[in-house]
């Protein structure tokens, strides 16, 4: 497990920084049981352990440390178990909806699995662990517990009804929600648990206040340094759209206009190796950029042919540029570097081999998401099904005034 290689002081930096700002509870909640936003939980355990946050990615795994993907889950303890959900299928509902039964379980787990077997592939992760801060009566547990993939040899049926489905295989116990497309799972509570006794504050506020004014009082119930870092882990910078990211199909939105159904482009873009006109090397290719992204976000790449830094999920660094007529493409020098990761290591197609939408649908994922650091230095990451649509759409609709829109 994953605690069980960090040291004494990192556990106890961890463990200090949720017992600050489980104290803070009051300012969500009125029950004796600390809150603790799952974001938070998560920027809590990244910074006490160093370890790569995933917050700006639609992956399995929430962190990512010395090859291990982590799970990070924080819920209200209740018995010794607790069931809690670990998937959505919201944009597989139709191909789960006229299954039932063991038909239905092997498909959930085919989608499961592939899910974390996609992760595995973006983060070279050789481990996985599901990382728990259940939250009781004043009192913090935290423990780990193994994060398998669903053994279908092993899969058995253990209730049935017109809202759910519930299973089992050798290792956990599921429990699948039809009108949600929600998998959930059960989760044990062991008896060696981290225990972190929490004082909740009274009056947060006044704490807070207290924190502003240069000559806070050493009689203050939490260090000063403690009060700082939790205050910290409790704001959560909202990234802006089309100025902080962008997201960009793999797939032509144009021709899904046309065909209703999406289509990848046999000819461009990840198959322009495919073109014809003169001998193409396999690993040709190109992410294209929507005019709708080009138009709404003019400043968002680097002006033509500048290059810039492109880092993958695996930690590599691609030298990239945005170039053709009009900014209209995303490519990488050398060109075939953007293959290599993207077809070949997690796409898993060979060379020569086209890239369809019906291989996107099969692993979930349909878009990737640009992060903009600075001007030089930007991050991609897979985006789930349909995501390109809903981010146009919000974008459209946005009544707020604070994007000027060129559609």
């Amino acid at each position: 497990m994953f605690l069980k290689t960090q040291t004494n002081q990192n556990i106890e930096n961890y463990t200090s920084a949720l017992k600050a700002i489980g104290a803070f509870s009051n300012l969500f909640s009125s029950s004796d049981k600390p809150f603790i936003q799952y974001r938070v939980a998560e920027n809590a355990f990244c910074k006490a352990f160093g370890a790569d946050n995933l917050a700006r990615a639609d992956v399995a795994y929430d962190a990512v440390i010395n090859g291990c993907g982590v799970g990070i889950k924080t819920f209200v303890l209740t018995g010794n178990s607790k069931i809690e959900k670990v998937a959505e299928f919201n944009s597989r509902s139709s191909e789960l909806r006229i299954l039932k039964g063991l038909d239905l379980a092997n498909k959930l787990a085919d989608f499961r699995n592939e899910r974390i077997a996609f992760a595995d592939r973006l983060y070279n992760t050789q481990s996985r662990v599901y990382h728990i801060i259940g939250r009781d009566k004043f009192l913090i547990k935290v423990f780990e517990t193994s994060y398998d993939l669903i053994d279908k040899t092993s899969i058995e049926i253990l209730e049935e009804t017109k809202s759910s489905l519930k299973f089992k295989d050798a290792l956990n116990e599921y429990n699948f929600n039809f009108s949600k497309s929600v998998l959930m799972k059960r989760f044990v509570i062991p008896e060696n648990c981290i225990e972190i006794p929490v004082e909740i504050l009274d009056e947060p506020i006044n704490v807070l206040l207290d924190l502003s004014k240069s000559d806070i009082k050493k009689e203050t119930a939490f260090a000063k340094e403690n009060l700082q870092s939790a205050i910290g882990l409790l704001t959560e910078e909202e990234l802006i759209p089309f100025v902080d990211y962008v997201i960009l199909p793999l797939y032509s939105p144009e021709a899904k206009k046309k065909s209703k159904e999406p289509i990848v482009p046999e000819k461009s873009q990840l198959n322009q190796w495919n073109a014809g006109g003169r001998k193409r090397d396999p690993g040709e290719v190109y992410i294209g950029i929507p005019s709708k992204i080009r138009n709404n976000a003019p400043d968002f790449f680097p002006e033509k042919d500048v290059v810039f830094n492109l880092k993958i999920p695996n930690g590599n660094i691609l030298s990239a540029k945005v170039c053709q007529d009009g900014s209209k493409a995303l490519m990488t020098n050398p060109n075939k570097a953007l293959a290599d990761w993207m077809l070949r290591d997690v796409l898993m197609l060979q060379e020569n081999e086209l890239l369809t939408y019906g291989k996107l649908r099969k692993i979930g994922y349909d878009s990737v998401k640009i992060t903009k650091s600075t001007n030089d230095d930007y991050f991609i990451d897979f985006t789930k099904l349909d995501e390109y649509e809903s981010f146009i759409e919000k974008i459209t609709e946005a009544q707020d005034g604070q994007f000027k829109l060129f559609l």
